[in-house]
């Protein structure tokens, strides 16, 4: 049986890890040169605060 190279796997790991972090600084140079977003600005959602509002006064105590 053949015994798996775990330092080669270990290696490719890390050089995809730093292909997506020099991509991501490309993307953020690039991003901040022209202005405008690569993508559409996501619609605002409610933060833990807003939903959680009111739920303690709908609970009964004894």
């Amino acid at each position: 049986m053949v015994k798996p190279n775990y330092s080669y796997e270990k290696r490719q790991k890390e050089l995809a890890k730093e292909r997506k972090k020099q991509e991501k600084l490309q993307r953020k140079a690039n991003k901040s040169e022209s202005g405008a977003p690569d993508a559409p600005p996501q619609p605002d959602q409610p933060s833990g605060d807003e939903r959680g509002e009111g739920a303690a006064d709908q609970r009964s105590t004894p």
